[in-house]
């Protein structure tokens, strides 16, 4: 198994006719999915997510992909194929297309129709091409055939791309449920087909491929659902993805079976379920869904709240409820569902909100303790019998961290894919696909790009180690007045502190301290500004570091008259 290397360099210029493979994210994580195809100076996008922010990452709302490899090509992109609806594959378009407007977008009739509402929100009016199943397009050099896949979300799509160098077939995020909800099966018919016209690059959803067995059925959860709805005895909330169209699904049902009536709550779901109800994919019973504000005229037996924040988002609904600061109050008796996976790093987040909720009375049904969540990826079970029928020449797994990654590659290798034939890659890392084979040939930039209110980009890993600092440390700032020209203090020093635990009073020891220090540097003709706060900031850092065993932000002002 090839695997990349810290010290890999820039890509050499593809070799004519070569198919390049260039992971933007998703490789090493669990989100921000975007590859980058190029053929003959021309470029396919398949994806373009992002990433939630967790504990380590104060402030930031979004992490997308980085664009700079591409950005002084935008002309040369093709389209951008988005093979579902989630926002770790499509929430980072808004942000692509606002440097290029017209690039054209191809996804399934749901797919695009959840991007297209998002992109209003940017005011952009995207190009689009809606592809189904079975359907084949030609973009640019670019030979596109869609395959149907189940997922945790309708209309998914894997897509096969021939070119003269091969075909490689992306698979997007995919299971094998026998018994899916709407019935649209993974087309292992198709794949098969391909295998047998020959598979060059195999590029492999990975996130459970640490998972024994195979995924459970998603509609195993109804028995649970109907269970918690039968025993409830107040009001019923249930968190979710706002894209989770077949969860909701079963939750509606559960709702219409026992007398409930249902309300969206939070800006995307009521976006998403309104886009899935309009164009048939959320089937709902006359008089099911009511607006929020109507809730209070029924009793609480009889409403279920459909809300986010599974994730323990902070500005989510859910979240909010938990700390008490959303119009929507728990109360005893109040049965609340959290109805999705953990997603890694969240796992605080997740029972901080938990325990808020309980704090409150309610009674908390999440994965823990119920069966009221399945995973919408292929576990190791699946993910062998569908390399058995893909048969890849070259396998490379996508969509996980490391240890996803290297599972899944293990699996491939035990299906008879030869070692030196899996590629096991990184972001950034280019993989080549010439004469057959695929290997890794440099690699390119691709850090984490944050988004910070309206600011994308501005934000770096310095800021958040200053933030980091502010949180864990607080701040001490030092105000100075000094001679300019002969460096003496003529006012201060003084000092203030927020959030380093610090009183105020007990900086009188270290004044004397700063004041001997900087009358010793006037006196050596030490006077520039700069050079007076390095003192200042060393001087009352280590009386700190010394008393405290503290590391707080040191903020020094110097101020010449």
């Amino acid at each position: 198994m090839s695997h990349p290397h810290p010290e890999l360099g820039p890509p050499p210029p593809l070799p004519e006719g070569g198919l390049r493979v260039t992971p933007l994210g998703g490789l090493g994580e669990i989100g921000r999915n975007m590859t980058v195809f190029e053929y003959g100076g021309r470029l396919l996008i398949v994806d373009c997510g992002v990433l939630f922010p967790e504990e380590e990452q104060p402030g930031i709302d979004l992490i997308l992909p980085d664009f700079s490899s591409i950005r002084d090509r935008l002309d040369d992109i093709e389209g951008i194929v988005l093979t579902h609806g989630h926002e770790d594959h499509i929430g980072g378009v808004p942000f692509l297309l606002r440097e290029k407007p017209d690039i054209p977008l191809i996804g399934s009739k749901l797919t695009l129709a959840l991007i297209e509402a998002k992109l209003q929100e940017h005011r952009i009016r995207p190009y689009t091409l809606e592809v189904a199943e079975g359907q084949r397009e030609r973009i640019g050099p670019f030979d596109c055939e869609f395959i149907a896949v189940n997922h945790s979300i309708p209309d998914a799509l894997a897509v096969a791309i021939r070119t003269p160098a091969g075909m490689a077939v992306h698979t997007g995020d995919f299971k094998m449920d026998q018994l899916p909800l709407d019935n649209r099966l993974t087309d292992l018919h198709a794949f098969a087909r391909l295998s047998e016209e020959g598979i060059d690059l195999l590029l492999t959803d990975s996130t459970n491929a640490e998972v024994p067995g195979f995924t459970p059925h998603e509609r195993d959860i109804s028995n649970v659902l109907r269970q918690v709805f039968a025993s409830a005895r107040k009001r019923i909330i249930v968190a979710s993805f706002a894209s989770h169209v077949h969860r909701i699904q079963q939750i509606l049902d559960a709702a219409h079976e026992y007398g409930r009536r249902v309300a969206f709550v939070g800006r995307s779901m009521v976006r998403n379920m309104g886009i899935a109800r309009d164009l048939g994919y959320l089937k709902v019973p006359p008089g099911l869904v009511v607006d929020v504000k109507t809730l209070d005229d029924l009793p609480d037996d009889e409403v279920v709240l459909v809300c986010t924040g599974s994730q323990g988002e902070p500005m989510a609904a859910l979240s909010r409820m938990a700390n008490r600061d959303h119009q929507i109050r728990i109360v005893e008796g109040d049965t609340v569902i959290l109805a999705s996976s953990l997603i890694p790093g969240n796992e605080n987040a997740v029972y901080r909100v938990i325990n808020g909720l309980t704090r409150w009375g309610a009674n908390v049904v999440h994965k823990g303790n119920a069966k009221v969540h399945v995973s919408g990826h292929a576990s190791a079970g699946e993910l062998l019998y569908f390399y058995n029928i893909c048969r890849p020449k070259n396998l490379m797994p996508v969509h996980g961290e490391w240890r996803h990654l290297r599972a899944n590659a293990e699996l491939g290798a035990l299906t008879g894919v030869p070692h030196d034939r899996i590629v096991i890659a990184e972001d950034g890392v280019v993989v080549d696909l010439v004469e057959g084979k695929a290997k890794i040939s440099g690699k390119v930039q691709a850090g984490y790009v944050y988004v910070d209110g309206l600011s994308v980009g501005d934000v770096g890993e310095p800021a958040l180690k200053d933030r980091k600092i502010l949180g864990d440390e607080g701040i001490i700032s030092v105000f100075v007045v000094v001679d300019s020209s002969t460096g003496k203090i003529t006012g201060g020093p003084h000092v203030q502190a927020r959030g380093s635990g610090i009183e105020d009073s007990a900086f009188a020891d270290v004044l004397p301290k700063i004041t001997e220090a900087l009358e010793r540097s006037a006196q050596d003709g030490v006077v520039e500004p700069h050079q007076l706060q390095q003192l200042i900031r060393r001087t009352l850092g280590k009386w700190v570091s010394d008393t405290y065993r503290r590391r707080p932000m040191i903020l020094p002002v110097v101020v010449e008259v």
